[in-house]
């Protein structure tokens, strides 16, 4: 029998953390069905120029896998971490991995084109979509090895 007396109680920047990457990832599942359903309209509305819209359009299939990895990993992460399941670590280890792929993708094998300069963070998205991922996977094992999460 499981003595339930000697379980970690639940910390309050669980919920802080759990809360802010909800929100974070749930804008990236937002952006990410936007992106697929709607295509050119939202990229458009996003601020983006013609060559950009191709260069999306234009993105292999086999990139959709790492693309949704990295998105709905997150997204299930967080739900995960506010559900104090350790399978949070998983989920977010798959949406690290899936960054990962992306900006290897987007940096390396195929760079996008030149952003006009009121959209140039944008070219730092990727790498800050990875460090928050990072450390989202780094908080779940932590809480998981600290037995907050089950």
């Amino acid at each position: 029998m499981v003595d339930i007396s000697r379980r970690p109680s639940t910390p309050w920047h669980l919920w802080l953390v759990g809360i802010l990457s909800l929100l974070w990832n749930g804008y990236g599942g937002y952006d990410f069905v936007q992106t697929t359903t709607r295509g050119e309209a939202y990229m458009r509305a996003s601020g983006f120029g013609d060559d950009m819209i191709a260069y999306y359009n234009a993105m292999p299939t086999w990139m959709y896998v790492p693309w949704t990895l990295g998105v709905w990993g997150a997204v299930i992460g967080s739900l995960l971490l506010l559900a104090r399941s350790r399978w949070a670590v998983h989920a977010y280890a798959l949406s690290l991995l899936g960054a990962v792929v992306s900006l290897i993708y987007s940096k390396f094998i195929n760079p996008p084109p030149a952003l006009p300069p009121e959209m140039a963070m944008m070219e730092w998205m990727s790498y800050v979509i990875v460090v928050i991922a990072a450390l989202l996977l780094w908080y779940a094992w932590t809480m998981a090895k600290k037995g907050v999460l089950r």
